[in-house]
């Protein structure tokens, strides 16, 4: 016994030297690089110059405007607070080449760790985005789930503008994208994509808000206006915000907007803000026919009534939720059939036939497109007004006035 307490008390002191002995080489990271010596970027722009080269242009966090007190007033130059950002910019051929000339212009190491924002130029997105993709990809730094945009015009317009109520530009897009104002897609979302079966994607599609009068030129504001459809890499056209909402229900990404309808046979109109969305898409294969049905189950609130319907009743309610459901119906549609002129399917319906029916998607994989634009598609929507509020009836009205349908 008391050798075998001997035994494990040596084990234990032979580990705490070893602890110990090996301690002087943990105490520091020879390969180590301080933040100060990192220019580190918050968003990237893509465009192609005419000729044939590739312009990078990447927005600089300043560390000093912390300090300023830049961080504090938002950057706004309309409020006299200090820049956070600074923009640079080289031309390469391609943009391995353009990075390499653009770390010259920089005293520190281009770092791409915190970058959160890719916008790629329209004139670039149109003649594709294969090669910039690949290098953002391969590239250790830019992460996977940074948000990717095509621009209207140069990207450059969108990181050099200073809005008033953000730090930065890039902070502009990704507060709308977390708003589900349009799609959102990561960088991995759009390599999926265009590797997927389908071969076609769908970007947020924006440009800049003019500043308002007495405002700088670069105090126009970058916001969305719909969505940017490619077929492989290329753009191949863009779809309104009217369709861009069908697109969202379509990928179940209905959150916080409203919908404003106009009950048949009534004045004025009643606007809804979408509590709950469930959809299902199920693909079918009738008699050799393909097809698609859309299942959309939703749950709306009011949050104005400007009719004479007193929503308290029956009747009226469910005249409210005819034209709730007609108007999903329409925008869904309205999306898809946009999709199928492109022969686009950037809802990845490939991949889901697929799942269901691979010997018959086997026979057709190479006309997929062809069959896409041709599929018939059935559209079923329950739609429901929930939790109408303390004010049943509409306000401002004499109980004369009020219709119960």
């Amino acid at each position: 016994m008391e050798k075998v307490k001997s035994r494990h008390f040596m084990k234990s002191v032979l580990l705490l030297l070893g602890i110990c002995g090996t301690t002087p080489f943990l105490s520091g990271c020879w390969d180590r690089t301080e933040i100060t010596d990192l220019a580190i970027v918050t968003a990237a722009a893509i465009d192609k110059k005419d000729n044939n080269q590739i312009e990078l242009s990447v927005q600089v966090f300043i560390p000093s405007s912390i300090s300023s007190g830049g961080g504090g007033q938002g950057g706004g130059a309309s409020q006299g607070g200090a820049v956070t950002t600074l923009v640079r910019y080289e031309k390469g051929s391609n943009m391995s080449d353009a990075l390499s000339k653009l770390q010259s212009k920089l005293p520190r190491k281009v770092f791409w760790g915190h970058c959160k924002i890719f916008v790629f130029g329209e004139k670039l997105a149109k003649e594709g985005i294969h090669e910039q993709l690949d290098f953002l990809l391969r590239h250790p730094q830019p992460r996977e789930k940074a948000n990717v945009y095509v621009s209207k015009g140069k990207a450059k317009a969108i990181v050099e503008s200073l809005p008033p109520l953000e730090n930065y530009s890039g902070e502009v897009l990704r507060e709308l994208s977390d708003l589900h104002i349009g799609m959102l897609v990561t960088m991995q979302d759009l390599d999926e994509m265009l590797t997927g079966k389908p071969q076609a994607a769908a970007l947020p599609f924006v440009k800049i808000l003019p500043p308002e009068k007495g405002q700088t030129k670069l105090q126009g504001i970058p916001y969305i206006v719909g969505t940017a459809v490619f077929k492989k890499d290329k753009m191949t056209g863009t779809m309104t915000e009217k369709e861009t909402r069908g697109l969202l229900w379509l990928r179940d990404e209905v959150e916080s907007y409203t919908v404003t309808i106009k009950p048949k046979g009534v004045k004025g109109k009643i606007s809804l803000s979408p509590v709950s969305a469930k959809v299902k898409i199920i693909p079918q294969i009738i008699n050799d026919k393909w097809k698609l049905l859309v299942k959309v189950n939703t749950e709306g609130a009011v949050i104005q009534n400007g009719t004479n319907l007193n929503l308290s009743s029956p009747k009226s309610l469910k005249a409210a939720e005819r034209a709730y459901q007609k108007d999903i119906e329409k925008r869904i549609e309205m999306a898809f059939l946009h999709t199928q002129d492109k022969k686009a399917d950037i809802l990845g319906l490939g991949k889901d036939f697929y799942r269901k029916y691979p010997k018959q998607f086997n026979k057709i994989e190479n006309q997929w497109n062809e069959v896409f634009s041709e599929l018939e598609v059935e559209i079923d929507v329950m739609a429901h007004i929930r939790r109408q509020g303390y004010i049943n009836k509409p306000a401002g009205l004499s109980e004369k006035e009020v219709k119960d349908k």
